[in-house]
């Protein structure tokens, strides 16, 4: 089950995910997008206590940034693809799994810091 959806910035508040799911479970992170379609441009999940990740039942390729206690990524893997396992990053306390080429894009890379806030409350709905 997955906790809770943050935003992902950088140090800076550049927005990386404008909806990052937060996996904290076992089972949770073990599923993570497994069976999915697709990862939608600006949004993400949260691995919790992950220092990798396989790619087993994926359908698309994706980015993840595997962070330290302070959100400063010790490793990055650029579009990494389905039927794949990362390499083990010691040190990780999570994965930040987007959407492929965000990282790139964005230039974000081993050293950068990116952090997760709470999201920005959307327009409220219209009453009936």
């Amino acid at each position: 089950m997955v906790a809770a959806t943050l935003r992902l910035e950088t140090a800076d508040g550049t927005v990386v995910a404008e909806r990052c799911a937060v996996a904290s479970t076992y089972l949770a992170r073990f599923r993570g997008l497994m069976w999915r379609r697709e990862l939608p441009e600006g949004e993400g999940l949260c691995l919790q206590n992950s220092g990798s990740i396989h790619m087993f039942f994926m359908r698309f390729a994706l980015d993840v940034a595997f962070v330290d206690a302070d959100g400063r990524i010790l490793h990055a893997c650029h579009t990494i693809r389905p039927w794949r396992i990362s390499r083990v990053v010691f040190g990780s306390k999570a994965a930040l799994e987007l959407p492929a080429g965000t990282l790139r894009k964005l230039g974000i890379d081993r050293g950068s810091v990116l952090k997760l806030t709470p999201s920005r409350p959307g327009p409220e709905p219209p009453r009936p």
